[in-house]
């Protein structure tokens, strides 16, 4: 097989995987003001905001600069946690002054087995930081510890960002996170994507931000 068919297989997948996310995360959408390029956005979170499972530069906020324009400024830590995002966002808020900011955590805090309320609680202040500052708010759904849809190949959002979501009134990325962990081929190993995976995610996250109109 040439690299040319690989190429077009894997375009052929994400496009075909991206149409599945989105119209399965479809709901009335919150309209908000469209972020200009060259405008900083903030992407804040663990070591799926980091990259981790792909080389420099194929991480979904590289992805995603490259895709709309935006300044986008990587702040994904390995290991972190909404307990301590919570404590971080602040000083990164007040460096950048971003005029989006993408929260992307609490998976960290599932597997060590946080109760859902607290890590929701964590977020929710992440959010009100955020407002402070003027920032919108986009928030991607983390899928939820279950034994029952890693063995199953299945996993599943946590219902605590759609909850956030429409308390708070901010944007909701669905389905895109719990997508890519459902398909091997976009995973580095069961909680990571690989290059390709956060393609996907990149190419879902566009998407649903522009229908958001975020992106113009």
């Amino acid at each position: 097989m040439t690299s040319t068919s690989i190429s077009l297989q894997r375009r052929t997948l994400l496009a075909g995987c991206c149409a599945a996310v989105f119209l399965a995360g479809c709901k009335k959408a919150v309209k908000l003001a469209a972020i200009q390029p060259g405008q900083t956005v903030l992407a804040f979170g663990d070591s799926v905001t980091f990259g981790l499972g792909a080389s420099r530069g194929e991480d979904w906020p590289s992805l995603l600069a490259q895709k709309t324009g935006w300044n986008v400024v990587n702040a994904g830590v390995s290991g972190d946690t909404a307990q301590n995002g919570k404590n971080r966002i602040q000083a990164l808020l007040n460096a950048h002054r971003p005029a989006l900011v993408i929260i992307e955590i609490g998976g960290n805090d599932f597997l060590r087995r946080q109760p859902s309320n607290a890590v929701k609680e964590n977020i929710r202040l992440m959010i009100k930081a955020a407002r402070q500052t003027d920032a919108q708010v986009a928030l991607v759904a983390v899928p939820e510890l279950s034994l029952l849809g890693l063995v199953a190949g299945k996993p599943s959002d946590s219902p605590i960002y759609e909850e956030l979501a429409d308390e708070e009134k901010v944007a909701l990325i669905p389905n895109v996170f719990s997508e890519t962990l459902a398909r091997p081929e976009l995973c580095a190993d069961r909680i990571h994507p690989n290059a390709l995976g956060y393609q996907f995610m990149a190419a879902g996250m566009y998407a649903r931000l522009k229908e958001l109109g975020l992106v113009k």
